[in-house]
């Protein structure tokens, strides 16, 4: 099945209330996250829609230590979740990925973002609409540009999707950690029904799709 197929059926069937509107209120004041990992280990960003199951997705491989909800890519100092959904801060929901470059590469972790989610929809993922939820593959060095690019590349001549790929290629300066309700979400709420309609197939497709190790 394209992954396209898989999406597009999410998007019919679930007759739920987007991410978007499950995510009314804020309990925790957003702040900025430093760009600093801990001794031995990096750091990477990837937005794919909705975080909170990119967190659980990405929290799921070898080799990453923790992935964090937030946001990036946008030029608003210290945004919320209310003006982030505004789309007008040029945000979009992003997660911060602690990982140890011994166990797995910058190269693979692209291979989990492009095998995560629809990279060809511009400005959505399943029921979830607006540029925060665009797919932006950022990175930190010009050695991670470049793979990034490599990867987008072959993913573009892999046949999997069946549309082109939308997805940026930026530079992260800053990440903005999103407030507390939204870290681990899935894990504190597992039947959420958006959780429970979307982000959990998304989920399943993803462990049928990715060849990498998981836990």
């Amino acid at each position: 099945m394209k992954v396209n197929s898989f999406f597009t059926l999410a998007l019919l069937l679930v007759a739920l209330v987007s991410c978007e509107a499950q995510k009314k209120g804020s309990d925790s004041k957003v702040n900025i996250t430093s760009l600093k990992p801990p001794t031995g280990k990096a750091i990477a960003a990837f937005a794919e829609g909705c975080f909170w199951c990119s967190e659980h997705i990405f929290e799921a491989v070898v080799g990453i230590d923790s992935a964090v909800s937030g946001y990036a890519g946008g030029t608003t100092k210290n945004p919320t979740y209310e003006l982030v959904n505004t789309e007008t801060t040029g945000h979009a929901e992003t997660v911060l990925v602690y990982y140890d470059p011994k166990v797995i590469s910058y190269e693979e972790l692209t291979q989990v973002f492009f095998t995560s989610h629809d990279p060809t929809t511009k400005d959505r993922q399943g029921p979830d609409h607006g540029s925060s939820y665009r797919s932006i593959l950022f990175y930190l060095t010009a050695e991670e540009k470049a793979i990034a690019e490599k990867s987008l590349e072959s993913f573009t001549k892999s046949g999997l999707y069946k549309n082109p790929i939308v997805s940026e290629i930026k530079k992260l300066t800053e990440f903005y950690r999103a407030e507390g309700y939204h870290q681990d979400f899935i894990e504190h709420n597992p039947n959420q029904s958006y959780v429970r309609g979307v982000s959990i197939p998304r989920f399943e497709l993803f462990k049928r799709t990715y060849k990498g190790n998981l836990k």
